[in-house]
């Protein structure tokens, strides 16, 4: 019994207390925030099958493929077309040029051949012989030139033991003397006073008439200094005329 009243007088004074602090108490309501918080995005899980896909492929090089490795370069003039030659050749070579020097020195061997130019060759060490010339001319006029490159050719000239002309450089163009026959045999020497820079003495030589007819013309080829050409003039009397009957 008496633990029944404790009962009931335990819960009335709760009653009443509950209703006093109901009374005077007041709540507090939450803080209000301005800026709401940010939501943490969950993150996306990929497929792993799926991210494979997205990603190029790289292919292993081939060496056995790749003819070249080192790139040409682009600044490349020209290209080498064959590594057993002596010379390289381009592709902006002209495939002429191989031929120009063979003509160059065909060309330069017929012009020595025609007295036309000069080389440092064998100098020729011996008169030369023109043979014998039959005139009933009164003289000749002998027109000398330089038959080579003009390189300083000298020469001398001697009709009958008696000079003539005792220097006379060879020029591009023709020089001249004259010489007077006497009857009978006359004979006419043109010496190389010395070589020139680029050969031999070498001149080329005319001979008219006194009535201007063309008797001869040749050349003397690298002539060593002190040789000569020689000449064998014979003065014909002229046909005396029949007399009329």
């Amino acid at each position: 019994m008496k633990q029944i009243l404790f009962f009931i007088v335990l819960l009335t004074a709760m009653s009443v207390s509950a209703q006093e602090i109901g009374g005077k108490y007041k709540p507090i309501p939450a803080p209000k925030f301005g800026v709401k918080p940010k939501k943490t995005p969950i993150p996306e899980v990929k497929d792993p099958q799926a991210e494979n896909l997205d990603i190029p492929s790289i292919k292993t090089p081939n060496v056995f493929e790749n003819k070249s490795i080192t790139p040409k370069s682009q600044l490349q003039i020209g290209e080498e077309k064959s590594k057993f030659t002596m010379s390289t050749e381009t592709d902006f070579a002209n495939p002429g040029d191989r031929y120009v020097d063979k003509m160059e020195k065909d060309l330069d061997r017929d012009l020595k051949d025609a007295g036309l130019k000069e080389g440092r060759g064998p100098l020729v060490r011996k008169n030369l012989e023109f043979g014998n010339i039959y005139t009933s001319s009164a003289y000749f006029i002998i027109k000398c030139r330089d038959a080579g490159a003009i390189d300083g050719d000298l020469i001398k000239a001697v009709f009958n033991d008696y000079v003539v002309v005792e220097k006379m450089l060879l020029q591009a163009g023709n020089q001249q003397f004259k010489i007077t026959f006497k009857e009978g045999f006359n004979t006419l020497a043109i010496e190389a006073l010395n070589i020139g820079t680029l050969g031999g003495n070498t001149g080329g030589f005319e001979i008219f008439d006194a009535e201007g007819n063309h008797i001869l013309s040749d050349y003397w080829n690298n002539l060593d200094t002190g040789f000569k050409a020689k000449f064998v003039i014979i003065k014909e009397n002229k046909l005396l005329t029949k007399p009329k009957k």
